[in-house]
């Protein structure tokens, strides 16, 4: 009898240190999980087009409500500054209206991987007040190289044309530069220069006979309310023409990062694209990815 009750408790003795020994392990890997760095939690920086940025920004506002734990900084600077500064590796994101390539060269750009987010159509605007309502591509590359001058020269009341230019780090004028202005560059000295979208409806509102160019997706409640949208070659500038292909002013929205993106930077990218994020897109008037084909 005495054997048996000795072999009795070694058994119950090995059973127990072998049922702690597993509860330690569940135990370490449970801490071990929980000491893994999450994809939605930290900060992130995206910096550069302005066009761009209010997406940004409300997108931003909307991740880091449903993840508590993220931070997404999100400034202006222009499409050139929001490059330059993620190949830098001064921020995890560069907003741009543009290719890298244009703004660094080849060989630099290949830096950054290119996500495209979005598309964006941009509006020739004026001061309420010109009585002109279409202009032709030819004629606006003629207004801002100086070759017309007046509105009665493009049939509206004899009025001097006062231009309005973006300053060479926009990558909303680089989108202009191609799409409607052949290529051609501005006349060197012609009007001023406003760096930002509200410099330029401010401008726009306050001064007679002027003329410049602005995102659809700033465009909304008031601020359209105070400017004139001109039509280009009749055709007006609205997502439903640029998705049909009739108009020529618009381009896609980039989110460049400096590698492959991780963690929050790639989280949040996501985010951008996703089908969760669609409505915020249109509401605020930029074009989804899954729109245009």
């Amino acid at each position: 009898m005495k054997t048996k009750s000795l072999k009795a408790i070694i058994a119950a003795l090995t059973i127990t240190v072998f049922t702690g020994v597993l509860t330690g392990c569940g135990s370490t890997t449970e801490k071990s999980d929980e000491n893994k760095p999450s994809s939605n939690t930290g900060t992130i920086t995206a910096v550069g087009s302005t066009a761009l940025q209010l997406l940004v920004q409300e997108a931003g506002k909307s991740y880091s409500t449903k993840n508590p734990g993220a931070n997404i900084s999100v400034q202006g600077g222009g499409s050139g500054t929001g490059i330059n500064q993620v190949v830098e590796g001064a921020v995890q994101i560069g907003n741009s209206d543009v290719t890298a390539e244009s703004k660094l060269g080849k060989d630099k750009a290949k830096e950054l991987v290119d996500h495209k987010v979005c598309a964006i159509g941009f509006a020739i605007v004026t001061n309420k007040d010109v009585k002109v309502d279409s202009l032709t591509k030819a004629q606006i590359a003629d207004i801002f190289t100086g070759k017309i001058t007046n509105w009665k020269q493009v049939g509206g009341q004899d009025l001097a044309i006062n231009v309005v230019n973006r300053p060479k780090s926009s990558g909303t004028r680089s989108t202009f530069i191609d799409t409607i202005m052949d290529g051609k560059t501005e006349k060197e000295g012609l009007g001023t220069t406003q760096d930002s979208s509200g410099s330029v409806e401010k401008t726009i509102t306050s001064t007679e006979g002027s003329i410049s160019y602005l995102a659809l997706s700033y465009l909304t409640g008031e601020k359209k309310a105070n400017l004139k949208l001109i039509k280009i070659d009749n055709v007006e500038a609205t997502n439903e023409n640029i998705i049909a292909k009739k108009y020529p002013f618009w381009s896609y929205e980039h989110m460049y990062t400096k590698g492959e993106p991780a963690g929050l930077t790639k989280s949040f990218i996501d985010y951008m694209i996703s089908d969760e994020n669609k409505a915020l897109v249109e509401k605020l008037g930029y074009i989804p990815m899954s729109n245009l084909k």
